[in-house]
């Protein structure tokens, strides 16, 4: 009787580890494919990215400036130029999607997306500039903007990828030092071209204040302003002029539930735009 009992104890001891190995070996496996499926995810997307460079992108070819022969020894001043260190081809971008509304550049980051505009905020959360389907999505313009980048303050989105794609590193621009290597950013659009004059970024929920929009330049805009630059995590020298045009660049981070990082810019016209 004692054999019999000791003997059913120890075919449950071998049952509940083979229980515990199929479970184990289960999620091992589960952790492997989910592992396997965010790796292609990133690939496809980094392809993707890697292509809109290679096929949009270039950089401006300068031409030898011509002086005559009479003026080569006098000073010919010039008024300071803005130019933008790539050139986009718009045509065809905009054949390959009519929602492309520009394309965000910085120079020694990863960031160089296109810049797209939805009917909504959620279709671009889960799909590529190119309509595709992907996990990163794209860089997009809040839908509720006016077109053109027309409004006071116009608020672009763009994820928090793992792999370090997309807007993840908005937050490195709170480091002073960081910011005043990387002090400014390129929008190019199909109408005109900016220089992006960074000047504040900070932590904020994503019900807060930061997302209002506003239309017209004015008082309350002149204190959402003055508010942006007291909260901000870095010191800048930017003249914030009340009727200029602004972007909020977003994205989520994690320090708590539903946090953002936001990133201001102040647009200044470029040369470029045909």
């Amino acid at each position: 009787m004692r054999d019999q009992m000791q003997k059913e104890r120890e075919n449950m001891r071998k049952s509940i580890k083979t229980t515990l190995m199929i479970i184990l070996s289960t999620v091992f496996v589960y952790s492997c494919s989910q592992l396997l499926i965010f790796y292609i995810e990133y690939r496809k997307q980094e392809k993707i990215n890697k292509d809109a460079v290679a096929f949009y992108v270039q950089e401006p070819v300068e031409e030898p400036e011509e002086i005559p022969e009479e003026i080569v020894e006098e000073e010919v001043p010039e008024e300071e130029k803005i130019s933008c260190p790539i050139e986009v081809n718009f045509d065809k971008l905009l054949a390959e999607n009519s929602e492309v509304v520009g394309w965000i550049y910085c120079e020694d980051s990863n960031i160089n997306y296109p810049v797209v505009q939805g009917k909504d905020n959620d279709y671009y959360l889960n799909h590529s500039y190119t309509g595709e389907e992907s996990k990163a999505g794209a860089i997009f313009v809040d839908a509720e903007n006016s077109p053109g980048f027309a409004d006071c303050n116009t608020i672009i989105y763009g994820h928090h990828m793992k792999n370090g794609g997309m807007f993840a590193k908005l937050k490195k621009w709170g480091d002073q030092e960081f910011y005043e290597a990387h002090p400014v950013m390129w929008l190019l659009t199909p109408e005109q071209n900016y220089r992006v004059d960074l000047f504040a970024g900070y932590l904020t929920p994503a019900t807060s204040d930061t997302y209002l929009i506003f239309r017209d330049p004015g008082k309350y805009f002149d204190v959402y302003l003055s508010q942006v630059v007291a909260v901000s995590d870095i010191q800048s020298d930017v003249e914030l002029p009340g009727d200029g045009h602004y972007v909020i660049l977003s994205t989520c981070e994690y320090d708590y539930q539903d946090a953002r990082y936001v990133l201001y810019g102040l647009l200044t016209p470029a040369d470029g735009a045909e």
